[in-house]
């Protein structure tokens, strides 16, 4: 029988290394920072065009390398970080695998020149999917500069599956923001399509943070510290009224290595129990350090996920660590024991003298059983519609702007409405109950009226007299850029600059009192994609803008509002549905109410 197990080619076997190395423009982005800080850099320059798929160009100050070491770092399971087994479990240097410069190499065009400091001539090397097409001395400054071109050149259905410009920009900031925070002792310079992004200075890491995430970040920040056998923590979180629903500003580093854990984010949120709403997340940013004999980070490729030797007393330590900065700065609510006005003693009391009974009045004619008649046995129906009808719901919240209350015309008789749990709508009718859920209705009303809007190119938008102006994380702008041309159409009109949003008209179905809160549903909502199964982008958008402004379950609607949002419902083009394909609305009729009973 012939033999059918074959040894790969050189450049396949890297492809497919790539394929777990290199997901996107960012992955490189990364690979090539951590080994400039691993060469002992002072200060990296950032330069990319056309979000990484045409040029990402790192260079640094560091040690550089010789052309020996240059020629060679290209192959795989090549580093000098680690030589034997057993360093494996006391690694302090961000690279060690031995294969991201050789994936990189796989899948783009390579130029790498770099010199050593005392030496004369540095080493020019020029690769193309993992083939050196030339070697040679040039004259270059110590350090190391390293240009990756036209990313996934040989792979074009990788290179297709990349996002647009915006979202693969969005990815390689993210990337940024983790190694500047972790290295706030670096200069970094950060050029996109020619424009200098950042400009950071070596700072403290409280300054670093400030300038990554705007001045006013500064009375946001609650210093913590806390130093045992185990574990040393020290950085900042942020305080519980600045909580968000987007997650974007929590970071851990551990050994000023960026890292993901669900486990440790959730001795975050334990601490913050009782001071956030459960949908929101607290921000933070936290140096971890421990023993590096006690972690293993040879877990995955991209080396963000750590496995802990002892993690539950690291869960614990952090969790009280946090809780003891929450009161130690005394911002966590306090017993207001306020004195109730009504109680105070008037002070003409002791002028006084004469003391006034307490009146009570009584109906001697009342009788409580006169309602009832004695010819009757049944409950009158027509007098119980008439009290539903005369009930008065209050409104606890007055965020019900964005509906309009117009007269629709409707083939459904709304005779009569009532809230239950503060999420569903009931209405009675001749033959049957209608229950219908206010949140996922109000989603397909707004749906619609903007679908009308696309089609009409009538896009209802009211402008502010006096813009308002809040403060975003970068993330969170850099997704309202990303979306900015769709946005302004449906009414959003805004700039940003730095962290900062100034918005000059919003969609005419937003209170202005809750503008920010739809804003970060809305950002929220972009960032996870939802939905994912759209027609177009103006679909996306209305689903998303119809997701975010509509009512929540837990609004207390009046009788008014009630009603209305029932007409509204069914006058839509397609009621029994929300634009997510979940259910708007079940009907019950009476005769299933009868077998209940049976």
């Amino acid at each position: 029988m012939k033999d059918i197990i074959n040894i790969l080619p050189k450049n396949v076997a890297n492809q497919i290394a790539a394929g777990e190395v290199v997901q996107r423009p960012a992955s490189v982005v990364k690979e090539l920072l951590e080994n400039s800080i691993d060469a002992g850099a002072s200060e990296i320059t950032i330069q990319i065009k056309d979000a990484g798929k045409t040029l990402i160009q790192i260079i640094d100050n560091g040690k550089g390398m010789s052309k020996k070491d240059a020629l060679l770092c290209f192959e795989r399971h090549t580093t000098s970080k680690i030589s034997k087994a057993t360093d494996l479990f006391n690694i302090s240097t961000k690279g060690f695998r031995g294969e991201a410069l050789a994936s990189i190499a796989a899948v783009s065009h390579v130029s790498l020149i770099t010199k050593q400091p005392g030496i004369e001539l540095g080493s020019n090397i020029d690769i193309q999917g993992s083939e050196i097409k030339s070697s040679r001395s040039v004259v270059s400054e110590a350090g190391t500069t390293i240009s990756v071109k036209n990313l996934f050149f040989n792979i074009p259905a990788r290179r297709n599956f990349l996002k647009s410009d915006n979202v693969e920009f969005r990815h390689i900031a993210n990337e940024f923001f983790r190694v500047s925070l972790s290295h706030p002792e670096i200069k970094f310079i950060f050029i996109n399509n020619g424009s200098e992004i950042y400009n950071l200075t070596n700072s403290s890491f409280k300054k670093r943070i400030i300038n990554l995430f705007g001045t006013k970040t500064q009375e946001k920040l609650v210093p913590v510290s806390e130093e045992t056998e185990i574990l040393k923590i020290n950085g900042f979180i942020f305080k519980p009224e600045y909580a968000k629903k987007t997650r974007g500003e929590q970071y851990f580093f551990v050994n000023n290595r960026y890292i993901k854990s669900p486990y440790l984010n959730h001795a975050i949120n334990s601490a913050f129990e009782g001071l956030i709403d459960l949908k929101h997340n607290p921000s933070y940013f936290l140096n971890l350090d421990v023993d590096p004999s006690t972690i293993d980070i040879n877990i995955h490729p991209t080396k963000t996920e750590i496995k802990f030797e002892d993690e539950h007393s690291i869960y614990a330590i952090l969790r009280a660590a946090v809780k003891h900065s929450i009161g130690q700065y005394s911002i966590s609510p306090v017993l207001d024991f306020e004195r109730d006005k009504s109680l105070d003693i008037p002070y003409n009391y002791k002028k006084d003298k004469t003391n006034s009974s307490v009146g009570i009045d009584i109906d001697l004619n009342y009788n409580p059983f006169d309602h009832y008649s004695k010819k009757k046995d049944y409950v009158n129906l027509d007098s119980f519609d008439k009290k539903i009808e005369s009930l008065e719901f209050s409104s606890e919240s007055n965020n019900f702007s964005e509906i309009d209350f117009k007269e629709l015309k409707s083939n459904i008789s709304i005779e009569s409405t009532i809230q239950i749990d503060k999420k569903y709508i009931v209405n009675k009718n001749k033959s049957s109950l209608i229950i219908v859920n206010q949140q996922r209705a109000h989603q397909r009303i707004i749906y619609e009226k903007f679908l009308q809007s696309i089609t009409l190119n009538n896009y209802g938008s009211q402008k502010l007299l006096h813009p308002v102006e809040f403060d975003f994380s970068p993330e969170e702008i850099s997704v309202l850029n990303s979306n900015k041309t769709i946005l302004n159409q449906f009414g959003l009109i805004f700039k940003s600059k730095n962290n900062q949003l100034t918005i000059s008209s919003m969609p005419a179905y937003v209170e202005i009192d809750n503008l920010k809160n739809s804003i970060e549903d809305l950002i929220f909502n972009l960032q996870n994609e939802i939905p994912k199964n759209s027609f177009s982008e103006s679909d996306l958008i209305s689903k998303v803008m119809a997701k975010s402004l509509s009512i929540k379950n837990g609004t207390i609607l009046d009788l008014k509002e009630q009603q209305y949002l029932m007409n509204a419902l069914f006058a839509c083009k397609e009621s029994m549905i929300c634009p997510f394909n979940k259910k708007t609305y079940v009907k019950l009729e009476y005769g299933q109410i009868d077998n209940m009973f049976k």
